[in-house]
């Protein structure tokens, strides 16, 4: 019989790749090349610098020019955003399906080895799973408000904290966090659409806490979301004059 850990596992994974993980014990060494993602928030261990300078390199190269021809703090911005998503979409994928563990993982429990081009492989303590695969099914309001408040003071603070070092707005920061439980939600409807409303629910449990609250609106007729911040990506292009994401505060609201 499949344990719940590795149940849940595959239930979550199912939902896209950016939802996917591996698991390993609390308090593990994580054998190479997994490394903890706590060193990404260490100024002086220069893997924040390594990734930002990765994605500058890579988002030049997209329109055929040298790095230096992308604002630094541009590369920051959509790397702090592929960060932030990778963490939140399990999460919320845990809290749709059965509900948030009382006690998120923080940096250090989490694993990691850096990747572009995609979702990067992650790894969560077996005892994080274990937790939300007691919690209850579709239990999002349990341990909820606690838990979320843990995460974005956690371990997404603390990559905000890192990340504003670059010059970036904590605006933009915290509107790349909003946009990033905005776009898992939307990831579980479409792959799930009877976990709508559980996926909903816990994003509704981010979007409303203090750090997150200016960070968006919300049109109840329709449910389209719009940060209030730019992650900055179009500026990424010649001229600053690339294409924007869905949910850009520069796009023209439809009527």
């Amino acid at each position: 019989m499949t344990e719940p850990t590795a149940a849940l596992q595959e239930q979550v994974a199912s939902l896209g790749p950016f939802f996917a993980f591996e698991m390993h014990a609390a308090g593990s060494e994580l054998p190479s090349p997994w490394r903890t993602l706590s060193e990404v928030a260490r100024a002086e261990s220069g893997v924040l610098r390594e990734r930002v300078t990765a994605v500058r390199a890579a988002l030049a190269a997209g329109s055929g020019r040298p790095a230096e021809a992308v604002e630094l703090r541009v590369a920051a911005s959509v790397a702090h955003l592929g960060l932030v998503a990778r963490i939140i979409s399990p999460m919320l994928g845990l809290a749709a399906l059965h509900g948030l563990p009382s006690r998120p993982p923080i940096l250090d429990e989490l694993g990691w080895h850096s990747g572009l081009g995609g979702a990067f492989p992650l790894s969560l303590p077996r005892e994080t799973v274990a937790a939300a695969a007691t919690s209850g099914t579709g239990s999002v309001a349990g341990a909820g408000a606690g838990a979320v408040g843990d995460m974005l003071d956690g371990p997404i603070g603390d990559l905000v904290d890192a990340v504003a070092a670059y010059s970036v707005s904590r605006r933009i920061l915290w509107g790349n966090v909003a946009s990033a439980v905005n776009g898992a939600a939307a990831g579980i409807v479409s792959a799930a659409p009877a976990l709508a409303r559980p996926a909903r629910a816990a994003a509704l449990l981010f979007l409303r806490r203090p750090q997150l609250r200016d960070a968006y609106t919300l049109d109840v007729r329709n449910g389209r979301f719009r940060r209030r911040s730019c992650c900055l990506i179009y500026r990424a292009a010649p001229d600053a004059a690339g294409a924007t994401c869905g949910d850009c505060v520069l796009v023209r609201p439809r009527p």
